[in-house]
């Protein structure tokens, strides 16, 4: 989906505000789904990615037990070469706050690596002592995901949950301080661009 309709836009936050999440598929074109990919394996074959933490900046805790993926975080100034990527969050904030009429201000994103076994227990996005967090933002990158390959996300709501398969160039969007959800095992590594939508800019969040 190289370029998303007006009507497309709408359809898809109507869908975000009924049921606090959205799924659209092929969302990037393919030159820039080609791009994202070689930079994503640039990383992890130069080591950067790191183990990832529970918790608020400044109250971080790696528990293998509740989070088992491997994250680098991105930055618009030194990560000039995903700047098409960034266009299009960029596109995605406008047309949040357009649509939805939210004042969102910023983002933060990191590529994430949840090598096989790993998962991430129930959890909210949204911290107890910082409500920055706005819209929850995955774009899975995973090359011939099949049925049984596992790392799922499970959305929990009252009458069950929805599974939501981690498809190739598949964008997934949902209320982060509300759509309680997991990241189910993986049984093959299980890639992504993960990030949120801010209400305020992270700087400044983090002296909350």
């Amino acid at each position: 989906m190289a370029k998303i309709s007006a009507a497309q836009w709408e359809q898809f936050m109507d869908e975000l505000a009924t049921q606090e999440y959205v799924v659209i598929d092929n969302f990037l074109d393919a030159k820039e789904l080609q791009l994202l990919l070689e930079l994503f394996e640039q990383r992890k074959r130069q080591n950067l990615f790191e183990k990832a933490a529970i918790g608020a900046s400044g109250n971080e805790k790696i528990i293998n037990e509740i989070r088992g993926d491997y994250t680098l975080w991105l930055n618009r100034k030194t990560d000039t070469l995903f700047e098409a990527i960034f266009l299009r969050i960029d596109e995605i904030k406008c047309v949040l706050n357009r649509l939805c009429m939210l004042s969102i201000s910023d983002f933060e994103f990191h590529l994430a690596v949840y090598p096989k076994g790993s998962f991430y227990q129930k959890h909210y996005d949204q911290f107890n002592n910082r409500n920055n967090r706005l819209i929850s933002v995955v774009l899975y990158l995973n090359e011939n995901w099949i049925q049984g390959n596992g790392g799922e996300l499970r959305i929990h709501k009252d009458t069950g949950h929805i599974d939501i398969a981690p498809l190739m160039n598949r964008l997934v969007l949902f209320r982060s301080d509300v759509v309680l959800h997991e990241v189910l095992v993986s049984n093959t590594e299980r890639n992504s661009l993960t990030g949120w939508m801010l209400h305020q800019p992270s700087i400044l969040a983090n002296l909350y």
